[in-house]
C-alpha cells in the first residue's frame, strides 16, 4: 500500500468518525429539546400526545386546589386569552401563588389536562416570554416592575 492510499484511508476514516459523532450529538439534542408554548398556542395548534413542552403564563385566580389528600395540586395557567388545566404532584416553589407567573414542564394528556413534571415560579414578568407578555399587555393586566434607584430592575 502506498503512502497516498494510506493517507486517503486515514482521511476517510476520520470523516466517517466525525459524521457518526455529529449524528449522535444531533440525536441527543433532539431528545432533550423542550419548546415553550402558551395556552393560546396550544388551543390554536394542538400538539401530539406525549410530546414534552413548557407551558407558561399566569396562575389563574381562584383556580388552585389540592387533590388526592393534598399530594396533587391542580391549577389553571392562562395567558388571559385561553387557559389550560394543570396537575402537579410534588412540592411547589415558594413563589407559586395565584396571579403569579409560572412555567410548567410536562406533557398534555389525552383528556386535555397538562401533567407537569416540574413547576417553576417567577417573581415578576421580566422573565416572561415575549408572546405571553404581549397577550397580557393586550388584555390590560400587565404590571410594570418599578425600577430600582440607579436604573437597575429588581
Amino acid at each position: 500500500m502506498t503512502r497516498k492510499r494510506r493517507r486517503l484511508y486515514v482521511v476517510v476514516a476520520a470523516m466517517l468518525c466525525l459524521g457518526v459523532a455529529t449524528a449522535l450529538m444531533l440525536a441527543a439534542f433532539r431528545e432533550n429539546i423542550v419548546f415553550f408554548r402558551s395556552p393560546s398556542d396550544i388551543a390554536a395548534k394542538p400538539l401530539p400526545e406525549n410530546q414534552r413542552f413548557r407551558l407558561g403564563g399566569l396562575v389563574e385566580e381562584k383556580s388552585v386546589r389540592k387533590l388526592d389528600g393534598g399530594t396533587v395540586t391542580a391549577f389553571r395557567v392562562t395567558d388571559t386569552v385561553k387557559a389550560i388545566e394543570v396537575t402537579y404532584k410534588g412540592i411547589l416553589p415558594d413563589l407559586f401563588r395565584e396571579g403569579q407567573g409560572v412555567i410548567a414542564e410536562g406533557r398534555l394528556g389525552p383528556d386535555g389536562v397538562f401533567v407537569a413534571s416540574e413547576v417553576l415560579a417567577r417573581h415578576d414578568e421580566s422573565y416572561m416570554p415575549k408572546e405571553v407578555a404581549d397577550a397580557i399587555k393586550k388584555s390590560g393586566q400587565w404590571k410594570e416592575t418599578p425600577a430600582k434607584p440607579g436604573g437597575a430592575k429588581p
